[in-house]
């Protein structure tokens, strides 16, 4: 649909998750019934070009669209292995492809937004507005919701870190039955680690049929046939060596303790570029649904899009610091923090701590379950 005018109330840059997760809300919420609201992305959504795998307790906004849920998950690394039953919780996985269309379908009734594809060039923030440029035109809006990353963080500070959570994605279809479809493989650390922190996530959608993603958290990509190789020796190891691929996904997260802005004069950022990405997991997906369900409660109450940061955002930051700083100067290996965290505490307990939800005592729990001098050492670091 093209644009009928230049000025609205709310522009969205980007119809990725945050973008689309904040016009859902929007709407759910009934804001779009009196205010004008433009989408903005730069070509259609037609492809199954990710998939978003997260636990959750309950019902989401989202709900409809899950793909698969499994009430169990595995943990497992050189010695040790372990399933956990994960109620209150369960591990979630929603297409790319099955979002967009959800979403959008939805978008297509509603006269009150617009939305037009063009590359945005340029964002910027006004005394009283703010303007969006694309290829072909200018917009202003009293407000505009940015996920449109330009350009990648400058990090000033040693205490600043820069890892990229990178991964390659099969989803794989077996002769015969291989995988057990009550549970999901969480991390299974049983690969090289001559790269740096590197694990496999199994998500079974039947006994013959899973998702299967080789993920690395490092400094530098992998030669793209490192992936395909690694992803072919796993299977063969631990699976079977007659398979079929149907699917193939690529993501590259970045993964940092750089402090984002939350908003520039009346240009909001959301997503990764508002900080929504947990830096020590890159975790994106729950952490935009509540971030964008702020927003728009926000809006109800006050007018305005304006969230109050959470008093607990910076205990959480720090620890996130801690662990990044450990891995990006290798002090510690990622198989050894994890494999201590998994055999000392419920996975519960893990979920709720990278949540960001558990208390200062719930933390000191968690954290005295990992290597007291590395981590120690660490802390200091980031503080000093």
């Amino acid at each position: 649909m093209s644009a009928q005018k230049k000025h609205y109330d709310f522009i969205i840059a980007g119809a990725g998750a945050a973008g689309l997760s904040l016009l859902m809300r929007l709407m759910a919420a009934g804001i779009h019934q009196h205010t004008s609201i433009l989408l903005i992305d730069k070509a259609p959504k037609q492809h199954n070009d990710r998939t978003w795998c997260f636990w959750e307790a309950g019902t989401g906004l989202f709900e409809p669209l899950v793909h698969n849920r499994w009430n169990q998950i595995e943990f497992m690394a050189p010695g040790f292995s372990k399933t956990y039953a994960i109620n209150p919780y369960q591990y979630k996985m929603i297409h790319g492809i099955d979002f967009y269309n959800y979403c959008f379908e939805a978008i297509k009734k509603e006269t009150a937004i617009t939305v037009i594809y063009d590359a945005v060039t340029a964002i910027n923030t006004l005394h009283n507005g703010a303007t969006v440029t694309t290829a072909n035109a200018v917009f202003t809006a009293n407000y505009v919701f940015s996920s449109i990353v330009f350009n990648s963080p400058s990090l000033k500070t040693p205490n600043e870190h820069y890892l990229l959570q990178h991964f390659k994605g099969w989803t794989i279809e077996t002769t015969v039955p291989c995988f057990d479809s009550n549970k999901a493989s969480f991390m299974d650390f049983r690969v090289s680690q001559q790269h740096g922190t590197t694990f496999v996530y199994t998500m079974p959608f039947a006994n013959n049929k899973a998702l299967i993603e080789y993920t690395l958290f490092t400094k530098q990509l992998l030669p793209p046939e490192a992936y395909n190789a690694a992803l072919h020796t796993y299977i063969q190891a631990h699976f079977t060596k007659d398979y079929t691929i149907k699917e193939q996904e690529f993501g590259i997260i970045p993964m940092t303790n750089y402090k984002f802005k939350p908003y520039n004069g009346n240009v909001i950022y959301i997503g990764t570029i508002g900080g929504q990405t947990k830096g020590s997991s890159g975790y994106t997906f729950q952490f935009i649904q509540k971030r964008t369900a702020a927003i728009a409660a926000a809006i109800i109450q006050t007018g305005k899009p304006f969230t109050n940061k959470a008093l607990t955002a910076k205990r959480f930051q720090f620890y996130d610091s801690v662990l990044l700083h450990l891995l990006a100067h290798n002090k510690l290996e990622g198989v050894t923090i994890f494999t201590k965290l998994f055999q000392k505490n419920d996975a519960t307990a893990i979920f709720k701590f990278l949540d960001n939800e558990t208390s200062f005592a719930e933390d000191l729990l968690l954290i005295s379950s990992l290597p007291f001098l590395p981590f120690s050492k660490a802390a200091i670091k980031q503080l000093f």
